[in-house]
This record gives structure tokens, sequence and C-alpha cells, in this order.
């Protein structure tokens, strides 16, 4: 058996699919096909139950998988090795984002970090948190930015700032003539939030400490992006929460309805996470570099308490 068999086998598994994972390995699906077959003959076994759509892995074949995610890893790891003593920074990185993060943080850093370090390709790819733990367990991601902690023993978790949680107030809301806020004050039945799946409306509802049943309002409102939060707080529909970074684009007449929390200011921690394996470490300490080194610009606040974006 190969190396490369197995990458194929890992393919597969990915796409449940011969010809997705032909295209992603850069290989025609014939070839691909009797690479595999080559392999179930030699191990006598078959990997994949061909008769299912979506193609899925036998239950031999799941053990397979595992143990061929393991031997991948560690033949990249000689290489890492190999990049490492030469001081080489380079190569294909597979980076996720969670949806909260993405849009202000990544054209912060991606322009100064691709200058920096050219030979370096990043995959990027916009995910939930759950998604980037399957993701990063099954050695799909080399790493992610994920709101932490995240108390998985499988991943380690590398802070990159903290960044506080920050109130948007119509005029019409009873919160609006308040010059700081104060946690007490909020009252998840009037704060409009993010769809499910969203670490950060998870942070909220922890921070609100509610055990309120969410759904059993006369109307419920919720949205994938804080854009549509805020028109929806502006039609005087509620308040919302929003990450600081999302404040520094605001508009102008918008300014006024930002209400800061007196200090210590509820906040979410920011961190880079990857596989214990610790794969492509070189590249991963670039980015906490560089991102580091771009946020102490923009996120001036100290003192802060760190709001869990795990469910309670």
């Amino acid at each position: 058996m190969t190396i490369t068999q197995l990458k194929y086998v890992l393919a597969v598994a990915e796409h449940q699919n011969f010809t997705k994972a032909a295209e992603k390995t850069f290989v025609t699906q014939p070839t691909l096909s009797m690479q595999i077959q080559k392999l179930e003959d030699e191990l006598e076994i078959q990997i994949f139950d061909r008769s299912k759509k979506p193609i899925e892995l036998t239950g031999v074949g799941k053990k397979i998988v595992e143990q061929a995610r393991n031997i991948v890893n560690e033949s990249e790891r000689m290489q890492d090795v190999v990049d490492q003593e030469k001081g080489f920074i380079g190569g294909t990185f597979k980076l996720g984002i969670i949806p909260t993060v993405m849009p202000t943080l990544l054209p912060m850093f991606l322009k100064n970090f691709s200058n920096r370090y050219p030979k370096v390709h990043l995959k990027i790819e916009e995910l939930n948190t759950d998604e980037i733990i399957t993701k990063i367990n099954d050695g799909y991601l080399d790493a992610a930015i994920a709101a932490t902690p995240l108390g998985n023993e499988k991943i380690k978790e590398r802070v990159l700032y903290y960044e506080p949680f920050v109130g948007y107030i119509p005029e019409s809301h009873r919160l609006f003539s308040k010059e700081k806020l104060e946690v007490n004050d909020l009252d998840i039945e009037d704060i409009l939030l993010l769809e499910d799946g969203h670490c950060f409306r998870d942070g909220i509802i922890n921070l609100c400490k509610t055990s309120k049943n969410l759904g059993t309002e006369k109307f419920q409102l919720e949205s994938g992006s804080f854009e549509t939060l805020i028109k929806l707080a502006n039609e005087g529909l509620g308040m919302t929460l929003l990450p600081y970074l999302h404040t520094l684009d605001i508009l102008p007449s918008q300014v006024k309805n930002i209400k800061y929390f007196k200090e210590p200011s509820p906040a979410r921690e920011v961190s880079i996470i990857y596989s214990k394996s610790e794969l492509k470490m070189q590249i991963i300490n670039a980015l906490h570099d560089i991102i580091s080194g771009v946020i102490r610009g923009a996120i001036a606040f100290q003192d802060v308490k760190i709001i869990s974006p795990t469910k309670k």
C-alpha cells in the first residue's frame, strides 16, 4: 500500500463520491478508483459500500480510514520537520473561520499575511464551531479561528485577542439613555439574536443567565447576519449585541446607538485552534503573530470578563 492510496481513500470518505474525490486530488476518476480497488484487494476487504448513494464506509472501512488518517498525518509531519529545519514557510494551509469573526478579521490580516508569506496558499472556509472541531479532528483543516475556550481535549487553543460585547440600542429602547450598560440591564426577551448554530448567540444567552425557553415569544426574530439584526433594531423590534470589531465599520448615523459596558466588559476570547498533532506549526505561528499584531492596534480593551461560547 502507498501513502497516495491512503490519501485517495480519505478523499472519498470526505466527499462520499469518487468523481469529487478525484477532482480534489487532481487525478482522473478511473485512476483513483483503480488505486482504491488495488488497496481493497491487497487488504482483502471492502472499504466503501458502492451500492449506497452517497457512497458509505463499511464497518471495517471506518477503522481503515481512522488509521489512514494517522498514517497520512505522520507522513506529513516528516515534511514539516524538513520545512522547519530549512526555515521554509509555504505550501497549502486549510483554515476555518467562524461566521461572526470572518467578515471583520479576514480583511484586517489577509493582505498583510499574503505579502509577508507569499509561498503559503491559504484555503479559507467559513464554518460554525461544531463543523470546525469535526474537520480539525478528521484532518480536513490545519487550523481554525474560533471563540474559545472549547474544552476539547483533542484540540489546542492559542489566544489571539479578547473582543468585548457592545450593545446596539435604538432611540426608542428603554436602555438608550444609559451611558454605560450593565449585564443586569439585559433582558433576553428584547435581545435580537443570531440564528441557532452561532457561538456568539450562545455567548449572549450565557451572559443573560436565562432559564427562559427561547421560542415562546409572541414572535421570534433570528438572523444569520449582524447587519439584519441592526436593521431590525432600527425598526424598534429590540436591541442587539455586537462583537466590538463589527462596530468599527458602522455608519456615522448609527454611532449614537452604540453602548459600551461598564468594566469588566463581557467579552469573547478568540483563538487560533489546531490539532494536538501540531502539524504545520510554522504557519500557525506566523498566522498568530500577524493577527495578534494587527489586532493590537484595533482593540484597546484590557479589563474584560470572558463569556463562554459553549452552551450551558
